[in-house]
């Protein structure tokens, strides 16, 4: 049987989190009491996070590692274990990414996206498993994406990383099934998130990057990842728009292709705003960070009814329903007026 801690019991690994949604998650899970190793190669930027972490009252410790290497699962999990104690959740949520046409992209360029987005989160998932089998349970999330659903043009590589990311996800929560394993796996799919995702990643579309609109606030998906934390929860998909986007493209992929070619062109993935400097290209080697938002002065929506709906659908039936019943209640009093 699953047991998810509540939040403020747990321990909990991010990975990813100099900037954007990992960020996003330390200080929010930390601010709900939980003790946070946040994990990513810039070592700076993540000794900046604890320490405002910890003046803020909370508990959070940090580790320096490219998750791609060899042996980054088991010194993630030292780490933790050393400074905070035994792992509750961990949180696969490091990437890097690229915009090109995929044969401007060269093989290195994409087993790199690989090794860090899918090979990492395979080899930190399997680890983690183990682990938490080992203390009795814990949670296991997984960030993949919209484009795990649906890949879109000049993002080919990191679309086919968040596709197998998805594949994976689903067959290790299968097999856990199987054995009565006590670990909930969760897979969070954001839609496009405000974060400096267009700024890090190599770019050949001869202007600064962009992701399409609508835009959501990454603390959507940081509200969706602790939600998981502590709640048994399949998957999670941040944003209305990627949900629609979602729901049409594996109901009818054929006529969502032109649309999908027209809003992820060129003209609707770049910008005239470019990176703060020393932000741009971190595929291979870190860079200035410790962002959540990008520099992009766009508008960031702050809430999302369809992830709403997702955490606490009960209590959207229920106000639908009184809502409902209040509109149905004032027109038939005017009917009856209208009568007399």
């Amino acid at each position: 049987m699953i047991r998810q801690k509540p939040l403020n019991q747990q321990v909990m690994v991010i990975t990813g989190a100099s900037s954007g949604i990992g960020l996003a998650t330390a200080r929010m899970a930390s601010s709900a009491g939980a003790k946070v190793l946040l994990v990513a190669r810039n070592d700076d930027a993540l000794a900046q996070a604890v320490a405002d972490i910890r003046q803020a009252g909370g508990t959070a410790d940090h580790l320096a590692v490219d998750v791609a290497d060899a042996d980054a699962a088991q010194r993630i999990s030292a780490k933790a274990l050393a400074s905070l104690g035994p792992i509750d959740t961990w949180v696969n949520n490091a990437a890097v990414a690229l915009f090109a046409r995929l044969d401007q992209t060269t093989l290195d360029e994409q087993r790199r996206v690989f090794d860090v987005g899918y090979f990492a989160t395979v080899a930190a998932s399997l680890h983690a498993v183990e682990q938490m089998k080992a203390t009795g349970g814990g949670t296991l999330i997984n960030v993949g994406s919209v484009l795990s659903e649906r890949a879109a043009p000049l993002q080919g590589a990191y679309s086919a990383m968040k596709h197998a990311v998805l594949g994976f996800t689903e067959a290790l929560r299968s097999e856990l099934q199987q054995e009565g394993a006590p670990i909930q796996v969760t897979l969070i799919k954001p839609h496009g998130i405000d974060t400096p995702y267009p700024e890090h990643a190599r770019n050949r579309l001869g202007k600064p990057a962009q992701i399409p609109p609508p835009l959501y606030s990454a603390d959507l998906v940081a509200k969706a990842i602790c939600f998981a934390a502590a709640n048994p929860r399949r998957e999670l998909l941040v944003g209305g728009a990627g949900m629609s986007a979602t729901i049409v493209g594996n109901l009818v992929p054929g006529l969502s292709d032109w649309p999908i070619a027209k809003l992820f062109g060129r003209w609707n993935q770049t910008t005239d705003q470019p990176p703060e400097p020393g932000t741009s290209d971190n595929l291979f080697e870190p860079r200035s960070d410790g962002r959540v938002a990008s520099n992009q002065r766009r508008f960031v929506r702050q809430s999302s009814l369809a992830l709403a709906a997702q955490l606490h659908p009960a209590r959207i039936a229920g106000g639908a329903l009184v809502a409902g019943g209040l509109a149905y209640w004032m027109l038939r009093g005017r009917m009856h007026r209208t009568g007399d």
